[in-house]
């Protein structure tokens, strides 16, 4: 073959050689393609300039956060920047042991999973639901930690409590539809009935005051000024995107830790509703805070939510606790608007809402369209259904890079796979032992010691019960944060007005 090659008999000799330095430089190319692709990574659009946003200057990012997840208020979205965040930094999470934080009885530290005592674990973040306890808050989140809520419109917020716990508040199941219980609310409620709570000053509640009170003025700016006095901010529900670009800037914190995408929002059309199955059940009601039964199947048809403007006004005099607060706190936070100035609040929620598009586009499939539970086929993010209404999810764009896949999943992940999650990461050797057909109120817990801890998941939700590893009796005449009294009853924890036995 040489010969051949040499003597010209296959072609000219510069032919052959121009041939094989053609193959060596390819060669080349292709081995110094492979190393550059191996030492250089795609990059992920959530490590991109934009997701810093505009400069915040020198301040550092707040990391020791109590947020109050009050209901209904848009707060599953802020609780899940939270979680976002904090997973991100490997942050410690004041986690309950069930999924709320003792509800609806009043916050008590040792719902606290982990805790051992006043300021034994640097706890960074605090978010799930609990009903507001400060001094028992302040035993476990540092003394620099920032406080900060949200609250909404209580016509709306009561709409969508009538539609989530239509089967659950006797007040609300006793109305044909939600006009029906505007109309004459005190035909409906009974004060001394578990769960009713939803039904009447929702918001005051989970601030940890009483609900059922009086209105006078003077309360409601006692009220008020409590919580003033504890929280450096509270967001509005109604003007969400503002709200993040104020928080933002009070936590200093990049663009992108609050760029969300509305979670656990419920579908607005009539449709059909089946009853509750499947393993998860319980959590989902304990994350409600609310009970299925045994053999009880939700009705099938959404609730009336429909209200005139007399109506409307009606619900604000019922909940007239909570419109003075939504009054108050709307007030100061267009005045908080007015000092960050209206020109560089547009243009930073202008920035916010391209970014989530950009976001949308990137990890949602169907650019970002929200689908029914049923729809979406990762069973692991679907959201889970507790009310009379359809809580809508996401599904996510295939052929992500991992780097972005991850990203794009905490910002859809449900509150309660999330939570999960993090309670697995803090507390890698806990077990869970699922509780067997006919003991769905209970679960068990191995701890990382291998104590066994019972967990109760009853109709309220985390309930506290007396003898539990870390309970407390609540003592004759003891108050709550706010003053009232408390009493202890053989089923829940009320406050000392209501001296009827709850049912």
């Amino acid at each position: 073959m040489l010969r051949w090659l040499v003597c010209g008999r296959l072609g000219p000799v510069w032919m052959w050689k121009a041939l094989l330095l053609f193959v060596a430089i390819a060669f080349a190319s292709q081995l110094l393609g492979v190393i550059f692709s191996k030492s250089v990574q795609p990059r992920s659009i959530f490590s991109s300039p934009d997701a810093q946003g505009p400069s915040l200057g020198p301040c550092q990012p707040h990391t020791h956060i109590m947020f109050l997840k009050t209901h209904k208020t848009a707060s599953s979205t802020v609780l899940n920047m939270l979680y976002r965040f904090g997973e991100e930094r490997n942050l410690m999470f004041a986690l309950p042991m069930g999924y709320q934080l003792g509800y609806p009885l009043p916050f008590n530290a040792h719902r606290v999973k982990g805790y051992r005592g006043p300021r034994v674990a640097d706890f960074h973040i605090m978010g799930n639901h609990m009903r507001f306890n400060k001094p028992e808050v302040e035993k476990v989140m540092p003394a620099d930690t920032f406080y900060f809520s949200i609250v909404r419109d209580p016509v709306a917020l009561t709409e969508s409590s009538f539609a989530y716990y239509k089967e659950v508040a006797p007040a609300f199941r006793k109305a044909k539809s939600l006009g029906d219980f505007a109309d004459d609310p005190k035909k409906y409620y009974d004060p001394r009935l578990r769960n009713n709570h939803y039904a009447r000053n929702l918001l005051w509640y989970d601030f940890g005051m009483d609900h059922n009170a009086n209105y006078s003025i003077p309360l409601a700016q006692h009220g008020e000024d409590m919580i003033r006095r504890t929280f450096k901010l509270i967001l509005v529900s109604e003007y969400f995107d503002q709200s993040m670009i104020l928080l933002r800037h009070a936590l200093c914190w990049p663009l992108d830790a609050v760029v969300s995408f509305s979670l656990n929002a419920r579908q607005q059309k009539p449709s059909s509703i089946g009853g509750l199955s499947g393993s998860w059940v319980n959590k989902a009601a304990a994350a409600a805070g609310v009970s299925v039964r045994a053999g009880h199947s939700q009705a099938k048809t959404a609730p009336n939510l429909s209200l005139t403007e007399e109506q409307r006004e009606k619900l604000r005099q019922w909940n007239a606790l909570d419109w003075h607060l939504y009054k108050a706190f709307n007030r100061s936070f267009w005045e908080e608007i007015n000092r960050f100035g209206h020109t560089l609040m547009e243009q930073e929620v202008a920035l916010l809402r391209t970014r989530r598009e950009v976001l949308a586009q990137v990890c949602l499939r169907d650019g970002g369209k929200p689908v029914e539970s049923h729809r979406i086929r990762d069973k692991n993010i679907r959201p889970f259904q507790s009310g009379l209404v359809k809580i809508l999810g996401y599904e996510l764009q295939p052929g992500l890079d991992n780097a972005t896949r991850t990203a794009c999943l905490r910002m859809i992940r449900p509150e309660i796979q999330y939570k999960d999650l993090l309670d697995a990461k803090q507390f890698p050797r806990a077990t869970v032992i699922h509780a067997q057909p006919g003991q769905q109120n209970q679960g068990l817990i191995v701890a990382a010691g291998g104590s066994l801890l019972r967990q109760d998941l009853s109709r309220t939700g985390d309930r506290l019960v007396g003898g539990e590893p870390g309970g407390r009796t609540v003592e004759e005449g003891e108050r709550d944060w706010d003053g009232s009294r408390l009493m202890r009853s053989n089923q829940t924890l009320t406050q000392g007005k209501h001296k009827g036995r709850l049912r």
